[in-house]
């Protein structure tokens, strides 16, 4: 699949400048473990009300194997955010695979608080 073409059902998808943001506090997270990686332990963090928000891949196939994230994070209050590369993903979450979701976690005293809410609020401006 080429970069160009993204499926329409990976929506809201990150710009440019919102990805780069997106995939630095994801590696941020990932220092100090607040890091969930892979559907199923985003699945699982969304379902017991500890994440902050989702990240996941568009260049995902077959993409259905992850839709069931942005119903789960909009019953739960979650923003949530398609960046258009897998392996971009991967990298930032600090493994070399490729990563089709990312769950960032909530830590009360964590220093990643400030960063997590203004791009929870950049993500949730990309939904209206």
């Amino acid at each position: 699949m080429t970069g160009e073409t993204v499926n329409p059902k990976a929506y809201p998808l990150a710009d440019a400048q919102l990805t780069i943001t997106i995939l630095d506090l994801v590696q941020q997270a990932a220092n100090y473990k607040q890091l969930k990686k892979g559907a199923n332990e985003a699945t699982k963090t969304l379902n017991r009300g500890i994440s902050e928000f989702v990240v996941m891949a568009a260049d995902t196939e077959p993409l259905e194997i992850l839709l069931h994230l942005p119903l789960l994070a909009e019953d739960k209050n979650v923003p949530y955010v398609f960046v258009p590369s897998k392996q971009a993903l991967g990298r930032a979450c600090g493994v070399t695979r490729p990563v089709i979701a990312a769950s960032v976690t909530s830590n009360e005293g964590s220093q990643l608080n400030t960063q997590i809410t203004a791009l929870k609020g950049a993500i949730e401006r990309l939904l209206i």
